[in-house]
């Protein structure tokens, strides 16, 4: 049997007190295991922040304005972002704007309302309540009573103090799905907050990131809008844990050196941590196909992140380690409805995926999906798009130019270099570099769901 592990065991003495020596070295390891454990408690929460950082101090986002993210430049910085369609966010904070009046065109769209613990406040487009034909909708604060509303208004309560709004265009015409966010409206609800109408921006080009911060600057970001949230009962405890760590609420942050060593090194390791329960998941029912290397990306029951004895921690931490947002829609489980996400991290040998070998993958004829499907390659240092110089991530029955087999099926080809047959299949990868793929069916259909359509896995071709 292995020795049990533990970072402690040259000052242990059975059936003894600690010597007083040895109480420091004590205290930094329960430091260091109390941050390793908050880092991958704070990995949604942190990851929102940074990104409405990025919304304000890169892009120059006021009170009530949308990023629009549209060509490939624009999404790199967005963790397992599609490279397929539009996504139109916007990360607001209620405790400037108060009661918040969203209003979304008839046409369509996905999108949703979410606190910044990533857990959904309301789904909104073709699978929210005005199936897509568009609405009013007033996101109330944490806390604050429900204002005098119209009756056609949609009321949706926040659970936090900051939230994100964020819609895809589902449309396939650009000028349809260009009129639809341009419709988009939102305002405070007293029309006196902020005057100036809800402007659409771009990252324009600029290179930016919304993985989540490392070192320092982790711990600094989480105790920057910790100050400007609520506190929910099931977080007292982490709370508890970071205050023993300098963060607390009403308080500067001001780690001394023993602190910042600890906090530094916690962020390096939690982070290894948060790789290996994502990258290696062993949730129960994750490989989708027995025989498969594939994944169900999304171990989270729902958007509550709860179960009925205990909150899904590592679940969570998982998800939004290597992405964002989460919708009742990726989990649907009625046919031709919502999307289904799968990943693999490794080849059919167990390998992890490398940017400087070549791989194929064969997708059998048929994808299960009544809209469309993709296979999208991502980094796995940021988890987000392959930042090649094809720029291009992804490949799927949007593209005109894939090329079929005779019988309707597709090869792709994963590789630092162009194939002979072409690019028409092929997306580049870098090498020295991991990566990871996603394999998205929008509107999956029952061979999907029954497990009678089985995607290949990826294999190592030279």
């Amino acid at each position: 049997m292995n020795e049990v592990p533990g970072r402690l065991q040259h000052v242990r003495r059975d059936g003894e007190l600690p010597r007083r020596e040895d109480l420091p070295a004590i205290f930094d390891e329960l430091d260091y295991q109390m941050a390793c454990q908050a880092y991958l408690w704070a990995l949604p929460l942190v990851s929102f922040a940074h990104w409405q950082k990025v919304h304000v101090e890169v892009f120059g986002a006021g009170p009530v304005d949308l990023v629009v993210y549209d060509d490939y430049r624009d999404k790199l910085g967005i963790i397992t972002a599609n490279a397929t369609t539009p996504y139109i966010l916007g990360m607001f904070d209620l405790g400037q704007t108060g009661p918040l009046l969203i209003e979304l065109p008839a046409g369509h769209t996905a999108g949703g309302i979410s606190d910044f613990w990533q857990r959904e406040v309301a789904v909104l487009g073709e699978m929210g309540p005005e199936k897509g034909s568009g609405g009013a909708h007033l996101v109330v604060p944490p806390g604050m009573e429900v204002p005098e509303h119209g009756e056609d208004v949609y009321v949706h309560h926040a659970t936090s103090m900051n939230v994100m709004f964020g819609f895809r265009t589902l449309d396939p015409d650009p000028n349809e799905s260009r009129a639809l966010v341009e419709a988009v409206r939102i305002a405070p609800h007293d029309g006196a907050t902020a005057a100036a109408p809800t402007r659409l921006l771009t990252p324009g080009g600029r290179p930016w990131s919304g993985d989540q911060p490392r070192g320092m600057q982790y711990w600094e970001q989480l105790h920057d809008v910790y100050q400007r949230e609520v506190v929910d009962e099931r977080d007292r405890f982490h709370l508890a844990m970071l205050a023993a760590l300098g963060i607390e609420k009403g308080k500067p942050f001001e780690p001394d050196r023993r602190l910042t060593d600890i906090l530094t090194a916690a962020a390096v390791d939690g982070e290894l941590m948060a790789q290996a329960n994502t990258f290696s998941k062993r949730f129960p029912g994750s490989t989708y196909w027995p025989d498969r290397r594939w994944d169900l990306v999304l171990a989270l029951d729902d958007s509550s992140q709860r179960t009925e004895h205990f909150d899904q921690l590592l679940e969570r931490a998982s998800w939004f380690y290597e992405a964002v947002t989460f919708s009742s829609a990726m989990k649907s489980q009625t046919p031709g409805v919502g999307q289904a996400y799968l990943s693999s991290y490794t080849d059919r040998d167990g390998r992890w995926l490398d940017g400087g070998r070549r791989y194929t993958l064969h997708v059998p004829a048929d994808p299960p999906a009544k809209l469309f499907w993709s296979i999208t390659v991502y980094s796995s240092d940021t988890r987000c798009l392959i930042d090649n110089p094809q720029q291009r991530g992804d490949r799927g029955s949007r593209n005109p130019d894939l090329v079929h087999n005779e019988d309707g099926s597709v090869d792709l080809i994963f590789g630092p270099d162009e194939p002979p047959g072409g690019e028409a299949n092929w997306i580049q990868t870098i090498p020295e570099q991991h990566w990871f793929a996603y394999f998205r069916l929008y509107g999956p259909l029952e061979p999907y769901f029954d497990r009678s359509w089985r995607l290949d896995d990826i294999v190592e071709s030279g």
